[in-house]
């Protein structure tokens, strides 16, 4: 294995980690930021559909995340695979759809407050 391709699966796996929901607590640094400049360049089409596009934003990095994890992971460990990019897109999906739902719901239930940012708008 080459040490090119190991150092590009590590690159993946640790920005996919910063991007994926398992970096929770790393959301205010880059998922929301990201969420929020989506919500921000696609607003102008869809009017006041701000914190919708905000959630789309979100779950589409958390989605980003779990891949840039899924292919990387592939290079470091793996000498040869046969891709699956329907399944790969599947698996990203259905986790971050899931994780995106439960961090909505607990926005709206109240037992977590979202930031000021998303609030004031």
């Amino acid at each position: 294995m080459t040490i090119w391709k190991k150092t590009k699966g590590g690159f993946f796996v640790g920005l996919g980690y910063l991007l994926s929901p398992l970096s929770w607590w790393n959301d205010a640094f880059f998922n929301l930021p990201i969420a929020y400049g989506f919500a921000f360049a696609f607003n102008w089409m869809f009017a006041d559909s701000f914190m919708l596009l905000t959630v789309v934003g979100y779950w589409l990095s958390n989605i980003i995340g779990i891949l840039m994890m899924q292919w990387g992971t592939f290079d470091l460990f793996l000498e040869q695979r046969q891709t699956n990019p329907k399944r790969d897109l599947l698996l990203g999906l259905v986790g971050a759809t899931i994780y995106t739902i439960v961090i909505v719901a607990l926005m709206i239930t109240g037992l977590i407050e979202p930031p000021e940012f998303l609030s004031q708008t």
